[in-house]
């Protein structure tokens, strides 16, 4: 096995990229069945393993533990970001040189399902059944287009609603009783946000943990708190009187108990550093020192938006095979290294998320803080952005479109829509 090729690419970021920009595309392997012989290399975009060393030693374990199965075969790693990713997957089809093995996010299946840039796993043997059975359940939908399998689930990126106790006593508030439907929390919201003479607010009463042009998953996971699905199979389900609602309730909740797109200059969220009393957080928290530290971990609680459902956000990361690759079974081999339990938990814990295995609420990562517990707990109410063909077209209008919103410029009802007619 070239394993000195491999480190070397992996340790070089310009290789990498150069690699994926205008590398010759999949390499096909020698003609035979048999792995043990097989030669030529697998490209592969991935955005799980951050260019540290950590990031890097994790990765070649998975190359490794691949070529105990394909050990002529050497690995060509593209490490992206999903900033760059879309461009990366664009740029790829357009030059001929497709990846084997593609690492993208949940709302991403299906518009590149529909065109035909992922291979239907059940051509290595997958069905829905396995993913089900393997997997997180909730996460089955985020995989499959027109009941079939487009990818294998690697870990999920839940987020959940922080509050901190201490504050909840003070204003007079029961910490046992976290509010929990939209009007419930706008009642806490108010009631925590703290003002100067003038009026202006010093302390937001509940952070969106948003900038601007970033509130489209704060809609969703307020939107599915109601029952309601951003979408349906591939059609809007957000332009009804449940998604006009929900809009103008976060515009009333906009300058109002937290200023517009407000974030601290870490863009972490407000209530890790006390700066609010409840707001939305990520999947996992550090109670270390080099964390937050204990006695503000000790400090937090967590819960669901529940106005009706209750919803817990979910993002995450998944494998699908190259629909023109060459190299199927080395393809699928490579993912099954990245599923195995010690590299799935070391994704999970390199991008502070949880592995999305059946018992993922047992996986090392799932326990090792918190919040990580609570989210994986509560994995069963996932809801997600995403479901339409063009999705990733359409989520550029949706930042801009919900922002117009959200400062009054357009009515709730106009913007979604609009929105829905440009989805499709």
């Amino acid at each position: 096995m070239k394993k000195n090729a491999l480190k070397v690419m992996a340790m070089s970021v310009g290789l990498g990229l150069a690699l994926a920009a205008c590398g010759s595309g999949s390499a096909p392997s020698s003609s035979t069945d048999d792995p043990a012989t097989a030669t030529g290399s697998l490209r592969v975009m991935i955005p799980t393993y951050p260019l540290s060393n950590e990031g890097k030693a994790e990765f070649q374990k998975v190359v490794d533990d691949f070529n105990k199965t394909y050990p002529k075969m050497t690995i060509e790693p593209d490490f992206v970001t999903y900033d760059t990713m879309n461009e990366k997957i664009s740029t790829s089809i357009a030059s001929g040189s497709g990846y084997d093995v593609l690492v993208t996010g949940i709302g991403w299946i299906q518009p590149f399902a529909a065109k035909k840039v992922f291979k239907d796993l059940a051509d290595v043997g997958l069905t829905k059944e396995d993913i089900s059975t393997k997997t997180a359940e909730a996460m089955v939908p985020a995989v499959t287009h027109d009941e079939k399998v487009y990818g294998y689930p690697l870990i999920a990126d839940a987020r959940a609603v922080a509050f901190r106790k201490s504050a909840f006593i003070e204003a007079g508030l029961d910490p046992e009783k976290p509010p929990a439907s939209m009007a419930e929390l706008k009642v806490a919201a108010e009631k925590l946000t703290q003002r100067d003479a003038s009026g202006a607010i010093t302390r937001p009463g509940f952070d969106f943990w948003a900038a601007s042009g970033a509130y489209r998953q704060t809609f969703t996971t307020f939107l599915a708190s109601t029952g309601t699905p951003l979408f349906v199979d591939g059609k809007p389900n957000f332009n009804n009187p449940e998604g006009v609602e929900t809009l103008e309730w976060m515009k009333s909740m906009i300058n109002n108990v937290q200023a517009f797109g407000q974030m601290n200059s870490a863009k972490k969220p407000l209530v890790y550093t006390n700066e609010a009393p409840i707001g939305m957080v990520g999947g996992a928290v550090d109670c270390s020192d080099q964390g937050i530290g204990q006695a503000n971990c000790d400090d937090l609680s967590f819960f669901l938006l529940d106005s009706g459902t209750k919803a817990e956000f979910v993002g995450g990361d998944i494998a699908s095979i190259g629909a023109k690759t060459k190299n199927a079974k080395a393809a699928w081999t490579f993912i099954e290294s990245l599923i195995k339990p010690e590299a799935n938990n070391a994704q999970a814990k390199l991008n502070s998320k949880i592995p999305a295995t059946k018992d993922t609420a047992k996986a090392g990562q799932a326990q090792s803080n918190p919040l990580s517990k609570f989210v994986a707990a509560n994995l069963s109410h996932a809801a997600y952005e995403g479901g339409a063909s063009n999705w990733l077209e359409v989520r550029k209008s949706f930042n801009s479109g919900l922002d117009e919103a959200l400062l009054g410029k357009r009515p709730a009802e106009e913007v979604l829509s609009s929105l829905a007619a440009l989805s499709k």
